[in-house]
């Protein structure tokens, strides 16, 4: 018998009596931060790096985050989950420029700055949480923030339309501003629904991705998890946790951040029962070579598959997720997202499916699709 198992026989036995099985229902989901970062990380000069950021804005412009919220609202509107954990829950604002952001603001927490930090754009151009909060809630107060964990924070540059000179931008009257990305993972959970949460906590990880952009300045890319211990309408305690490990970089990067994770003290390394879900960047036969590493590390530690890879979720091939941007459903080929669980005698799958693999409101939810599973928590 397994180590948890003889945990939960141990309780009192009015303790075991009171605990109900019953049906918890979960789901993951990657909101897309809204462009592709490669052209800034890969840039070669400052000119080329400035030039990239425009188009990273530009881009979160023609992807329109609150006309997609509302068709992500929907698929956690008719799922009815009870715990959802999200990712790339971005916050975009704007300001004057500022060349010294990249060197002094380059990825720490907004709680925690580097010294000498002097962040310049304040303006809230997107913030995802705020509009996907306000598509779930908007007839009646359903779901809840457990935990928002601020990650990757970074400010730099841009030449925010392209074009020098024509006063194209927010900011200033010369098409150049500051953009900063602040990245979140989030923990929801549905009201008026018997979710209890406790030990409610976040981390970040010690194994950092850390490129050296346009040649001089080196980021900080912040990455973490969110826990919270939880009771489902009664059901037996157990953690809940919501991670999204590295996308870039050498793939020993994420598999380093997945041995934190279970690592003696690390959030799914708890007495309870675990289910963890996210954005893995790792799979055990849809992807090759070191993108198997990091799913390996939890599959060695107990962890089994608790959701379908029929018909897989990753991902769409365009940056544009316009309805007529380029993507199609036959780019999903792979599966990154994922929900596990470290206890198969205590926690088994109902039944799973994943949302948004059609474009809704002439844009794809996000160019990942999402992934929902009902578990039966003994």
């Amino acid at each position: 018998m397994g180590a948890i198992a003889m945990a939960l026989l141990a309780l009192p036995a009015g303790a075991q009596a009171q605990a109900k099985t019953v049906n918890a229902k979960v789901m993951t989901r990657n909101l897309y931060l809204g462009a592709d970062l490669n052209p800034a990380i890969q840039a070669a000069s400052t000119n080329d790096f400035i030039d990239a950021n425009g188009q990273i804005v530009r881009d979160v412009d023609t992807n329109n985050f609150p006309v997609r919220a509302k068709g992500l609202a929907q698929e956690i509107l008719q799922k009815k989950p009870d715990l959802v954990g999200l990712q790339e829950v971005s916050l975009w604002r704007y300001g004057p420029v500022n060349d010294a952001a990249p060197f002094t603001c380059n990825g720490g927490p907004d709680d925690n700055p580097p010294f000498g930090c002097d962040f310049t754009a304040s303006t809230v151009r997107y913030d995802y949480l705020k509009d996907l909060m306000q598509q779930l809630n908007k007839n009646n107060l359903l779901y809840k923030v457990v935990k928002s964990q601020q990650e990757f924070d970074f400010e730099a540059p841009t030449d925010y339309n392209g074009v020098p000179g024509d006063g194209d931008s927010p900011a200033n009257q010369n098409g150049e501003e500051n953009d900063r990305l602040t990245m979140r993972d989030v923990i929801l959970k549905r009201l008026n629904s018997g979710v209890v949460t406790t030990n409610v906590k976040a981390g970040h990880f010690d194994t950092l991705y850390e490129p050296k952009v346009a040649g001089v300045v080196t980021v900080h890319v912040l990455r973490g998890w969110a826990q919270a211990d939880v009771t489902v309408r009664g059901s037996h305690k157990f953690r809940f946790v919501n991670t999204h490990l590295e996308a870039f970089g050498d793939p020993t990067i994420r598999r380093d951040q997945a041995r934190e994770l279970v690592r003696s003290g690390g959030p799914a390394a708890s007495e309870l029962p675990v289910v963890l879900l996210g954005d893995l960047n790792s799979d055990d036969n849809t992807v090759q070579g070191g993108d198997r590493l990091a799913y390996k590390v939890l599959s060695d530690h107990g962890f089994r598959e608790r959701s379908t890879d029929t018909p897989l979720g990753c991902c769409l091939k365009s940056d544009i997720i316009t309805q007529g941007g380029g993507g199609s459903v036959s780019d999903f080929d792979h599966q990154v997202d994922h929900v596990l669980t470290n206890a198969p005698q205590l926690v088994t799958l109902q039944n799973s499916s994943v949302t948004g693999r059609q474009p809704v409101n002439g844009f794809w939810d996000s160019d990942h699709a999402g992934l929902f599973s009902t578990l039966l928590m003994r």
